[in-house]
């Protein structure tokens, strides 16, 4: 199949297009660099001994998106593009909601115009809000979401709903996943965020070699074993084979699918920071900081959907996560910027 791939060189999304070329597709990475470096595209080439096709352009660009879907005779959209900061979505709502709602409509009436009737979303477990019952399923109605950025993904799952509703020839599969940490095992690809790292995994990487004094876990006094919150971190490389898999979701006669991706096990933020110790024998300081806004207290999959209808299942445990995300950050201690 033909996919175009938005947000392609971002960090799921550049993961996502090894796998899909491994498994034989041929994918156009769509990104407006605004979080991420084409030097990514090479590292894929070196991975896969295939190039990249690349086209930079803005999510909102619906004369651009329309254009690229036709240009490349794309079959299927796997939609990443997206502002995806939850800290940083309650101080900038209006960005959020321009950027991932806004920019998802446009995808869409270009995917319309285009002809292109298949869209696997890259949504998220956010979309369940302070969940009432764990481990979360699919059949579960979606709760009110604790900030702007989780907000964006519920609001684009209804988009996607009615659309598919108004046009039920069209394909549409709900990736509803949890919290991706790792890299690429060669260490040549990983997670690169600009400036200051809003998600765990690349904050205690850059406080581990150096770049950060200590990291600051949000709240000790959560009702959790150890007081900090548990989520449900799944490796980017298993996330990548999800999204291949939900291929196999789209159908002929077209519909709507709900998949959870995720490991099924709930790790707290001290135990992922302990279990990154052992993993690389690197010490990680750490503080107590004030609970940040917007997050919940545990959040973990029930990921058997996706095992029984697409064969899909994660591989790697939490201390294979850490020693990939050590691996990437100690070849790349500036990230892509290193080469670019």
């Amino acid at each position: 199949m033909n996919i175009l791939v938005t947000g392609g060189t971002g960090f799921i999304g550049s993961h996502t297009i090894v796998e899909l070329q491994q498994a034989g597709h041929t994918a156009v990475a769509y990104d407006n660099l605004c979080n991420s470096s084409t030097v990514v595209l090479d590292r894929i080439e070196g991975i896969t001994g295939k190039p990249v096709e690349f086209v930079e352009g803005d999510i909102r660009d619906q004369e651009k998106l329309t254009k690229t879907l036709k240009d490349f005779d794309i079959d299927c959209v796997i939609h990443f593009a997206g502002l995806k900061a939850v800290g940083e979505s309650v101080h900038k709502p209006i960005e959020y909601y321009d950027n991932n709602v806004g920019g998802t409509v446009k995808l869409l009436a270009a995917m319309r115009d285009a002809g292109v009737n298949s869209i696997i979303f890259s949504s998220s477990a956010t979309v369940y809000g302070e969940p009432t019952k764990l481990p979360l399923t699919e059949d579960m109605p979606k709760g009110q979401a604790t900030n702007p950025y989780g907000r964006t993904k519920g609001i684009i799952e209804d988009i996607l709903s009615d659309t598919q509703f108004a046009y039920p020839q069209m394909n549409v599969v709900l990736l509803r996943y949890f919290n991706p940490i790792g890299a690429h095992p060669s260490g040549t690809m990983g997670e690169d965020p600009t400036g200051i790292p809003n998600n765990l995994m690349p904050y205690v990487t850059q406080v581990a070699i150096g770049k950060l004094k200590e990291l600051g876990v949000f709240g000790n006094d959560y009702d959790t074993p150890d007081g900090t919150c548990i989520r449900d971190y799944i490796h980017v490389m298993d996330l990548a084979s999800g999204h291949v898999a939900a291929l196999k979701a789209l159908k002929p006669e077209g519909g709507l699918s709900i998949y959870n991706l995720g490991t099924g096990r709930g790790t707290s933020v001290l135990e992922l920071v302990n279990a990154f110790m052992k993993a690389t024998g690197v010490n990680v300081p750490y503080s107590i900081k004030p609970r940040r806004e917007g997050d919940v207290v545990a959040c973990y999959a029930d990921c058997s959907k996706a095992k029984e209808e697409l064969g899909w299942e994660a591989k790697y445990g939490i201390e294979q996560m850490c020693a990939d995300s050590w691996n990437w950050q100690q070849k790349n201690p500036n990230g892509y910027r290193d080469q670019a």
